[in-house]
């Protein structure tokens, strides 16, 4: 199975991934881009300091110059680089939410637009393995740029700092690079912040740093209890998602966040555009509309929602997977930024989260229930040909009826169908789940 994926670069080290091979990438990269300069960033993995200096040899080997971000960064952080230092692209090293064990690169060109498979990753890949490169006559050079204070005051321009009220919030980072990026704003804010996991760690010692596993919330949810806190947060390993517990210890589903930034984005801007995942619940549609806005369904993945967002030019757009992704952020997710906004959304109503979300819980889902199928494609035409309901193939197979619908996608990285199933009541849900997962797995 190839390191170079759907939506960025991510293998084990030093076995699939390691310095050798991050040479070569930074000179594919520039090779296939014919950028003049990118800005390059890292994170706290323990291999992540060597590969940078191999990925950066490559790149300025290439002709091609590096401004190089310093400090540890996060994805976020990185985007923000490219964005404010108005370089030609950007790579981040970095394995996001995976265990210690990865590294990788996130790719972008100008402007933080992500490089996707379909749009230059598998032609990096081509080029690092033919490692066949023209010499240049000059080599490119090294800048080093610290963006701290912009980046800082980027982030707290994202929302109104006075309206923030001294809740008090428990946020896991997960000895992630989300910890930095909430030590920069959180002396300026009013707030009783309890820190957990905070200092930096690449062999992430106390759980991993993927909110999206629910064994990897229970430190927070129990010191959301102790504490008797407003509410808990959970960032991953590089600061591009966030999960959200409830005063009571609770998960709250990442689509009713979406519910939730978007009601305080279109409060004074009837209107906008708003973008939400294929798995999310109906409510978010029901709920986007009943604002104002104009909801549209997405495929998952950052590299396809941002660029249908710049398409559709929308203002927000959240993903079930704890994405969340600003047009004034230039269009990318940002963890921090997420969480500021549910800050001031809760600061403002003054309201416990539970109750924020009450109205919201009107459907009953399965969850995304994963099983292993040789043949995704053909599994998917077999449950199109059997299901006669409102079917789009906009991501994967989703078909839609008046009291339930599916969706059924393949994993990019194994031979998985993810089944996501919402019904109108919980015995429906139950039933339909199990006659779709018999299909699936017969």
């Amino acid at each position: 199975m190839s390191i170079f994926k759907a939506y960025d670069v991510r293998g084990i080290y030093p076995t699939e991934l390691n310095e050798e091979l991050a040479y070569k990438v930074g000179r594919a990269f520039v090779s296939f881009l014919k950028v003049k300069n990118v800005a390059v960033s890292q994170d706290m993995r323990e291999s992540s300091k060597s590969i940078k200096k191999e990925l950066i040899r490559g790149i300025t080997d290439q002709g091609c110059d590096v401004v190089e971000v310093e400090g540890l960064c996060s994805s976020p952080k990185s985007y923000f680089a490219c964005w404010f230092l108005k370089t030609d692209a950007s790579i981040m090293v970095t394995a996001s939410h995976n265990p210690g064990k990865y590294n990788g690169f996130k790719f972008t060109r100008k402007e933080a637009i992500p490089i996707s498979g379909a749009t230059g990753i598998k032609d990096i890949e081509k080029l690092a393995l033919e490692n066949k490169f023209k010499d240049v006559e000059k080599k490119g050079k090294v800048i080093k740029k610290d963006i701290v204070d912009a980046y800082k005051k980027h982030v707290l321009s994202m929302i109104d700092v006075k309206k923030i009220k001294p809740l008090k919030v428990v946020i896991d980072a997960g000895n992630g690079m989300g910890g930095r990026d909430m030590e920069l704003v959180l002396g300026e804010l009013p707030l009783k912040a309890v820190k957990l996991f905070f200092k930096p760690d690449g062999s992430f010692p106390n759980h991993e740093a993927n909110p999206l596993k629910e064994e990897n919330l229970l430190d927070l949810k129990e010191r959301v209890i102790r504490e008797n806190a407003d509410f808990g947060i959970a960032l991953d390993g590089d600061a591009d998602r966030v999960f959200f517990i409830d005063e009571n210890g609770e998960t709250v589903p990442s689509d009713f966040i979406t519910c939730l930034i978007a009601q305080d984005l279109l409060i004074n801007k009837s209107g906008e555009r708003v973008l939400y995942d294929l798995r999310s619940s109906w409510i978010v549609k029901e709920e986007i509309e009943r604002l104002g806005g104009k909801a549209f369904m997405s495929r998952v993945g950052h590299s396809f929602i941002k660029e249908q967002m710049r398409k559709e030019k929308a203002i927000f757009a959240g993903e079930l997977s704890g994405h969340f992704y600003f047009r004034d952020n230039f269009y990318t997710d940002s963890a921090v930024i997420a969480a500021l906004k549910m800050i001031q959304l809760i600061s403002e109503k003054n309201m416990k989260l539970s109750s924020l979300v009450k109205h919201l819980n009107k459907y009953f889902a399965s969850g995304e229930i994963n099983s292993e199928v040789e043949d995704k494609e053909g599994k998917m035409k077999e449950l199109a040909s059997k299901y006669k309901g409102k079917i789009s193939w906009l991501d994967g197979v989703r078909i839609d009826f008046d009291d339930w619908w599916f969706n059924v996608r393949a994993s990019n990285t194994e031979p998985l169908l993810r089944l996501n199933l919402e019904a109108k009541t919980k015995g429906l849900m139950e039933e339909k789940r199990d006659e779709v997962l018999a299909v699936i797995r017969g």
